[in-house]
């Protein structure tokens, strides 16, 4: 019998994350620092929304764009928190969760062979997503000393006649890094010199501790280069509901319109009522959240330091990436020994690109308690190495 999987499932990298959650899934009592969303539960207000729409029937699909009021709330929310005009009719698409929106994006820009430039470490879907839809992608090498900032020379040095697209993703998972209006000017110019488009997935622009976070479609000429990715899951704790946006000049937003009409038809209906009620009344609940993510994020940094892994205070997101080069371990081992000695999930930051090697990713969101014995544990783990 002929080989059903297709060249291209074939040859996709399995997610380099799954075997340590698989293995988690065998041991009791551990503490995970591995997944990467909200650790409590969605404001019972924007639940309520959501099953209030459901008692009332409204469960047909809705407009492929998505609600009318929720697109119009989400234009007149992006235009005041971070001064992006996009007309709610004909400029954004309301997709199932951002990781819709970045594939759809990227379908509707990439043809076989155009080289798109990631930022490493990245998300681990980014460059699949991009050999999904025929593309080639490159590493941008973005390291602790530079913050895990993209820096002009290196875009410089890693452009050719045949890059297209710049994905960026800031504040970043895995790393925490953020760029400010002075890093994305600085490379401003390149982006429009070598007449590239961005992709800016900014799911954890509200999760921005020092500052404010700058949109990259604010800096002057890169609006009308640039669709701008995200959603509600890790500001409003909504993971599961799935629900994002996307935003871009009205050509490239009807490309991924038609794109998303034959793969989706539309976002779930509840959960766009859910964001309705998120955008009217769930800024107080929203800003307790991070209030105690930044609080968590300066507890556990700091542990890390003091229990020896060199770990930079990330500006966003809420994630660590401590370098755990200085224990002699590689990121694989340390990880895989962490969890079978201490029972602390972490993932190796090799997961998300080779720059991520020698760094394991934290997330801290965690209740304080475990973050306190989570450090206790890797503390004694660390210990055991030395001695």
């Amino acid at each position: 019998m002929r080989n059903f999987v297709s060249r291209m499932a074939g040859e996709l990298p399995p997610s380099g994350i799954r075997k340590f959650f698989d293995l988690l899934l065998t041991m009791d009592n551990v503490i995970s620092l591995g997944v990467g969303e909200p650790d409590f539960d969605t404001p019972w207000n924007i639940s309520q929304a959501a099953i209030s729409s459901i008692e009332k029937g409204m469960t047909m699909y809705t407009s492929n764009r998505g609600l009318a009021e929720l697109r119009e709330l989400l234009s007149a929310d992006l235009d005041q928190r971070y001064h992006t005009k996009y007309c709610p009719e004909t400029e954004m698409v309301i997709t199932t969760g951002v990781s819709e929106g970045l594939d759809i994006a990227i379908r509707a820009v990439v043809d076989p062979g155009d080289e798109v430039l990631v930022v490493d470490p990245c998300f681990v879907s980014y460059q699949a997503e991009v050999l999904m839809a025929g593309g080639r992608p490159k590493t941008l090498p973005c390291s602790a000393q530079d913050g895990f900032k993209v820096t002009p020379d290196v875009l410089m040095e890693s452009i050719t006649p045949k890059s297209k697209v710049l994905l960026l993703n800031f504040p970043t998972n895995p790393t925490g890094g953020v760029m400010g209006k002075d890093d994305l000017q600085a490379i401003a110019d390149i982006i429009i010199d070598h007449d590239l488009l961005v992709i800016s997935d900014e799911v954890y622009a509200e999760l921005t501790y020092d500052g404010h976070h700058v949109s990259t479609a604010a800096i002057d000429g890169l609006w009308e280069r640039t669709i701008t990715l995200n959603g509600f899951s890790k500001a409003y704790a909504m993971t599961g509901w799935r629900l994002g946006y996307l935003c871009a000049p009205k050509e490239i937003t009807n490309a991924a319109l038609k794109i998303h009409q034959y793969v989706m038809m539309s976002a779930p209906t509840a959960s766009q009522f859910a964001g309705i009620e998120a955008l009217k009344n769930g800024e107080d609940a929203k800003n307790e959240m991070i209030a105690e993510y930044r609080i968590r994020r300066n507890l556990f940094v700091k542990g890390l330091n003091d229990v020896g892994l060199p770990c930079h205070l990330p500006k966003g997101a809420f994630y660590a990436f401590p370098s755990v080069e200085g224990t002699g371990l590689s990121d694989e081992e340390f990880a895989e020994r962490l969890l079978r000695e201490q029972h602390v999930a972490v993932v190796p930051g090799s997961a998300f690109g080779k720059n991520g090697r020698g760094h394991v990713r934290t997330c801290y969101a965690v209740d304080r308690a475990k973050l306190s014995e989570a450090v206790r544990r890797i503390g004694v783990f660390v210990e055991s190495l030395h001695s």
